[in-house]
């Protein structure tokens, strides 16, 4: 990739609290104008990465290469980076405008007007009231810049943290879960306005969440976390269909995980039979892991079934039922718009496609070891 489409690298990124170590060895480039989303469990360290990104923590060891430039020992403010976080720390004394306008108004008249000679006090006052203007309209608020933030929802009061946060037009904003606190219907808006935002202004969006949801709905690439090291990264669709290992395939949408033998390129044994599958490149009679997504089992009659089993459990999900079907001594989530009554006989087919196949952890594990 050419040097000038990366804007963001970490390299040989650590950092430890203490004695726990929670960013190991993080290598990650982000591109110019992509929204990327640092997804994971609590305690993965995205967190902590983002805010090695935005200069409010420092690592270790390693470099963090800001559009060539190298950012360790510069402040935060001094960085081309903003962020909003999940506790939006408005100012309750401002009203909307002077909220956005704040950051403005710390900015010289050479900073706010640049190629201005000796800008007066009225220019610099239209150029702020114009900045503010097109943020709130961007984040939909233009009828608010008067009002008091205490009279604004949870949902006006994250767009107008947003707002404060771009106004200074940032090459980089940062958002650390802005989310969390809406609830499930605004959250959902939400995240298409944060993706039509990014996209209207064209600047990257480094994004960190907990949500699986909101990372497939919203990125352009996903970097999954677990144990302060990344698991995967990729864009939604390929990390989800091509998973890399088991907490991916579990942390991202639902799976089932089957212990199996890859007996040889296009064929793997699991829960007592063989199946076809696309996957080559494992060897013969290889241990491995085989993952079928609940909606790519497709229920059948029991007679012509590639497995048959019995229904335990039954859950109606809204737009599917979830049903928990025993075969074999393996229980096989099946999500389906087809409902079959607990103590139904099923049947079971899954096509090669709808098959991935992965080493084991342990494998995979070792093999890094042998690589280090």
């Amino acid at each position: 990739m050419p040097d000038d489409v990366k804007l963001i690298e970490l390299k040989h990124i650590c950092k430890s609290f203490g004695d726990t170590q929670v960013l190991k060895d993080i290598n990650l480039y982000i591109r110019r104008k992509e929204f990327v989303t640092l997804l994971g469990p609590s305690g993965c360290g995205k967190t902590t990465m983002l805010r090695i990104i935005g200069g409010f923590e420092n690592a270790d060891s390693g470099e963090l290469i800001f559009d060539g430039t190298d950012l360790s020992g510069i402040p935060p403010y001094k960085r081309r980076v903003n962020t909003v976080f999940q506790k939006y720390a408005l100012f309750t004394h401002m009203n909307v405008f002077n909220n956005i306008a704040f950051g403005l108004k710390l900015k010289s008249p050479a900073e706010l007007l640049p190629g201005v000679e000796k800008p007066t006090r009225r220019q610099v006052k239209r150029e702020i009231a114009r900045r503010v203007e097109k943020m709130l309209k961007l984040v939909k608020m233009e009828q608010y810049a008067n009002r008091s933030v205490d009279a604004l929802s949870g949902g006006q009061q994250q767009r107008i943290a947003i707002a404060r946060a771009l106004v200074n037009e940032p090459e980089v904003l940062l958002l650390d879960e802005p989310l969390g606190a809406l609830d499930l219907k605004l959250r959902r808006e939400m995240q298409l306005e944060l993706k039509s935002m990014q996209q209207q202004l064209g600047i990257t969006f480094i994004y960190v969440t907990h949500d699986q949801e909101e990372a497939l709905t919203m990125s352009d690439t996903i970097v999954v976390m677990n144990h302060g090291s990344i698991q995967q990264i990729g864009d939604g669709k390929s990390i989800y269909d091509e998973p890399k290992n088991a907490f991916v395939a579990n942390f991202i949408g639902e799976s089932n995980i089957l212990d199996a033998v890859m007996l040889k390129d296009f064929e793997v044994q699991a829960a007592g039979r063989v199946f076809e599958c696309v996957d080559e490149g494992f060897g013969e009679n290889v241990p491995v892991d085989m993952v079928v997504r609940p909606e790519d089992v497709m229920l059948v009659g029991a007679d012509v079934g590639m497995l048959t089993g019995m229904v335990e459990s039954v859950l109606f999900k809204g737009v599917h039922y979830e049903m928990m079907i025993s075969s074999g001594g393996f229980r096989w989530k099946v999500h389906s718009t087809t409902m079959f009554p607990v103590g139904s006989e099923v049947g079971m087919s899954i096509i090669p496609s709808n098959i991935h196949i992965m080493r084991k952890m342990a494998l995979e594990d070792k093999t890094a070891e042998a690589q280090a």
